[in-house]
């Protein structure tokens, strides 16, 4: 499986809204090909949002990413909520301890 880590600066006071809509985002992600599950942290006192998202594999994680996925979307939806353009990473999950 694989793993797509994004991070973003909330603008200040905007946090509650920045969570509103990537919970939108991430229940929609559910219906996408490969999609096997997703988390959203938040720390209000440095205003970071890290959101990552599990996939089946790395072309499915990647689908996401192309002009008509849904990673450009919650970019769009984020708009003025974020300051600068979201850090993206990618990871190979070498490890699973769920419950």
């Amino acid at each position: 499986m694989h793993v797509r880590a994004t991070t973003v600066q909330v603008q200040s006071g905007k946090m509650p809204e920045v969570i509103d809509i990537m919970n939108q985002v991430l229940l929609a992600a559910k219906a996408v090909k490969g999609f096997q599950g997703a988390y959203l942290m938040t720390d209000a006192a440095s205003g970071k949002a890290l959101a990552t998202t599990v996939w089946e594999s790395e072309a499915d994680m990647l689908a996401g990413e192309s002009s008509t996925g849904h990673v450009p979307e919650a970019i769009t939806k984020l708009g003025s909520l974020i300051a600068g353009s979201p850090d993206i990473d990618h990871y190979e999950l070498s490890v699973d301890v769920s419950a």
